[in-house]
């Protein structure tokens, strides 16, 4: 039983140099021309190729291309498959350089390499400017032909870039939904991708904005494609920006040319397992866009009521309420359009009603390219007088739906009952006393005593007297001095 376990334990020692060989990192050579690549590679036997971790920078040196090459070698009957991966370096000058120790993860594995020094001397002429192909097969191996520079080719996409607006001309204060697709064919998804996003994407906004116009953004965490139809064609579409914005006056809504620089890739004539494509850049560009405001036809109101379609909801905490007890009503507007623009109706106070300012509460749901939502005011309000009333004097509501291009007017269909026995002052309030004393508001309050005339007449008898006293005094005096 124990030489058994000592076999296997020798057996596995054994095996583990053999399993370290699977995967290896090799450095090329030095010294070496200025016009020579330096390379790093990557050796797998036997394996595929799953993951591996970016190649390290070397001071001195600026990356170059990257490849890959596969060699198959059949000895007695055995087949041995190596895959290289080499990424090339570029001397920048001639001197002495080094290579610091770096590690690298292959398929799971950390690879380590001590480094080494590296030597660049002056150009040479017929150097080879690809790297060293003896290392890319086995040793005591005979090489089966040189690798080729892989050609690369620019293939036509078809992508676009577009700014949607969902109507051509709107009034003041009317929505208009814009947004930004970039439109990308599905069979295209390897030739494109994006670059500096977030960058790009903040300038486009500072393009979109338009400084006369209310903004609701359709917030989104990250760009996903969906999948849809243009002409026949499958297509994936990313939403890029989205808003609805209200012109606040007739100035034309106008967006600029769009840009947006994507990463464009050229394809291997003759694709490798991992360098097929090249990478490169290309710029889409949305046209511009100028989108006219029409001022709202002639009413009185013109300048300050909301536009929009809404419907009116309301009720009341109760239908009967005792003298100077209070109840609540609530008017509450839904529909679409700018809700947060949207003010408080002001009801009238009469003495009969008294309405104390309303707490507001909105809610408010950005869909599908509309803004929807609930906008609700609940009123506080004190019956003064015993009576009937319908709210609907106190509550007409008027609005400007473009759909229709016509003023409309919701009006309050609720009623209240006041019980109970009212103040003698609250009754002289409610009554209509003619238009003699509607003048009260703008005279004079201030209250004035009965007898002020007869006050002004004594003091001033007192101030003739001493005066009177004061002119025979001196009269006297100078007579005698004489």
């Amino acid at each position: 039983m124990r030489q058994t376990i000592m076999l296997v334990l020798l057996y596995l020692i054994a095996l583990v140099p053999a399993m370290a060989q699977q995967a290896r990192i090799e450095l090329g050579k030095s010294p070496l021309p200025i016009n020579t690549y330096f390379t790093v590679s990557i050796r797998l036997q036997d394996q595929q190729l799953k993951d591996y971790s970016p190649f390290p920078e070397i001071e001195g040196f600026k990356k170059s291309n990257r490849f890959s090459s596969t060699k198959t070698v059949i000895t007695g009957g055995k087949t041995t498959t190596v895959l290289t991966i080499t990424q090339n370096y570029a001397a920048l000058a001639e001197g002495d350089f080094e290579l610091k120790p770096f590690s690298m993860k292959v398929n799971g594995q950390n690879l380590q390499s001590a480094g080494m020094k590296i030597k660049v001397g002056p150009m040479t002429t017929g150097s080879p400017q690809g790297p060293d192909l003896s290392s890319l097969v086995i040793p005591q191996e005979p090489v089966q032909g040189e690798e080729r520079p892989q050609e690369y080719i620019d293939q036509e996409d078809n992508a676009f870039l577009t700014l949607y607006t969902d109507k051509k001309e709107v009034y003041v204060g009317e929505g208009l939904n814009i947004v930004l697709y970039f439109y990308l064919a599905e069979e295209d998804q390897r030739l494109l991708d994006f670059h500096d996003f977030g960058n790009q994407i903040t300038g486009i906004l500072r393009q979109l904005k338009q400084p006369n116009a209310w903004e609701e953004v359709f917030a989104f965490d990250e760009v996903t494609p969906e999948q849809v139809v243009v002409q026949g064609k499958p297509y994936l579409r990313f939403r890029l920006y989205e808003a609805v914005l209200y012109p606040l006056t007739t100035e034309p809504l106008q967006f600029p040319q769009l840009s947006l620089r994507m990463i464009k890739y050229k394809v291997a004539v003759n694709p490798t397992l991992l360098e097929d494509r090249l990478e490169g850049y290309k710029t889409f560009f949305a046209r511009e866009r100028i989108i006219p405001v029409k001022e709202l036809p002639p009413h009185p109101l013109r300048d300050v009521v909301p536009v929009g379609e809404y419907t009116l909801r309301e009720r009341l905490s109760h239908q009967t309420v005792p003298v100077n007890k209070s109840f609540t009503y609530v008017f509450e507007l839904e529909g679409e359009g700018n809700l947060a623009a949207i003010m408080p109706p002001s009801p009238t106070t009469t003495g009969t009603l008294d309405f104390y300012s309303p707490d507001l509460r909105q809610d408010i749901t950005l869909r599908a390219g509309h803004v929807q939502g609930v906008k609700r005011f609940a009123y506080s309000v004190i019956g003064r007088v015993p009576g009937t009333y319908n709210l609907r004097d106190d509550f007409q509501w008027i609005y400007f739906n473009p759909t229709t291009a016509t003023y409309d007017t919701l009006q309050s269909t609720q009623a209240v009952t006041i019980t109970g026995i009212a103040d003698a002052g609250n009754m002289v309030l409610a009554r209509d006393l003619g238009s003699f004393y509607k003048i009260i508001e703008n005279e004079d309050h201030t209250l004035v005593s009965l007898y002020q005339e007869e006050d002004i007449k004594r003091y001033t008898n007192i101030i003739l007297l001493v005066l009177l006293a004061m002119s025979g005094f001196i009269f006297l005096k100078y007579r005698n001095v004489r």
